[in-house]
């Protein structure tokens, strides 16, 4: 491909505007990232999850993409958003111990997104997630406190009015009630499908305030899961704690794809190269380039995209 090529490429799905600069290497300028707790991926056809489905056939996804150990809420969206393990984040525990160990004491993509000129907002159904409230990484951040929790339908409004008058790059959404629920009356069970319903029914919402604050077209989703569940319980090994969904779809996205094989740290490393922001080369996760359209991968300078047949559109 020429490089008169490349650059027009660039220009379409590159050059983000930060601060007036623009960010070089952005495949997009919003994206938007929706942790379902507890979805297991077989839940996804079960249950008749319409939104996910739509996602999947529209964009680029697997349903056995792979959590960390422990498979818990915590631990596993502390890699989600910090691109490494339990091993280097040191976040083991499932609760909110803010008061007593502070912080997670690695950076989050939201604090490297920040650092860039990036707006950024996070909206948690848990208090536990108070550990990822670092020092000048959120300009918008929503959590209980204590033992409270946030229904989803809570969350989708607050995401909606938040929209209408704010437009953050990188948006994060943990919907709670799968997991509530499957602790509850037990994984797959019908009062879970219900909570997944509802869940899905709140990933509709959250398309449509993002489609009336962006632009249909002008954004990135990604859709996943911390771990999945087994009886009422999870955090073990077992292929049905440690297997999730994981679905792209919107800008630059390879339409109709498999995303291949994909870890939850990916999901960091995928934001910050979608948002043209340099991934550190000490987290474990890597960008899911093959998820996204041979333009969208050379507007973030990938040259050997190139060879990559356009089998896909943007």
């Amino acid at each position: 491909m020429s490089t008169a090529a490349i650059i027009g490429f660039v220009g379409l799905f590159g050059g983000a505007t930060v601060g007036g600069e623009p960010q070089q290497g952005a495949v997009t300028d919003h994206v938007i990232v929706v942790s379902i707790d507890g979805l297991r991926p077989d839940a996804v056809e079960k249950f008749g999850m319409k939104n996910l489905q739509r996602l999947m056939r529209e964009g680029s996804a697997t349903l056995k993409a792979q959590t960390i150990l422990p498979s818990k809420t915590l631990p596993s969206h502390t890699s989600m958003v910090t691109g490494v393990g339990p091993e280097v984040h040191g976040i083991t525990w499932n609760e909110d111990r803010t008061d007593e160990t502070g912080v997670v004491g690695v950076p989050t993509i939201f604090e490297l997104a920040k650092a860039q000129g990036y707006q950024t907002a996070a909206f948690f159904a848990k208090s536990k997630f108070h550990t990822l409230e670092r020092p000048n990484s959120l300009d918008h951040f929503q959590a209980p406190n204590g033992w409270q929790s946030l229904l989803v339908t809570r969350t989708a409004e607050d995401v909606a009015h938040y929209l209408d008058h704010e437009k953050p790059n990188l948006l994060f959404v943990h919907i709670g009630e799968a997991d509530f629920v499957g602790h509850a009356a037990g994984w797959m069970s019908r009062p879970y499908g219900w909570a997944v319903k509802m869940a899905d029914a709140a990933v509709g919402e959250i398309i449509k305030a993002a489609d009336d604050a962006f632009g249909r077209g002008n954004y990135t989703l990604i859709v996943t899961a911390d771990h999945g569940g087994h009886g009422k319980d999870h955090g073990s090994a077992d292929p049905r704690d440690t297997m999730i969904p994981w679905i792209a779809w919107g800008k630059g996205v390879a339409a109709g794809t498999d995303a291949g094989s994909v870890h939850t740290t990916d999901t960091a490393a995928t934001v910050l190269w979608l948002l043209g922001v340099n991934v550190p080369a000490t987290w474990a996760g890597e960008p899911v380039t093959g998820a996204f359209a041979t333009a969208a991968r050379l507007a973030t300078g990938d040259t050997a995209a190139a060879a990559i047949p356009a089998t896909a559109t943007p």
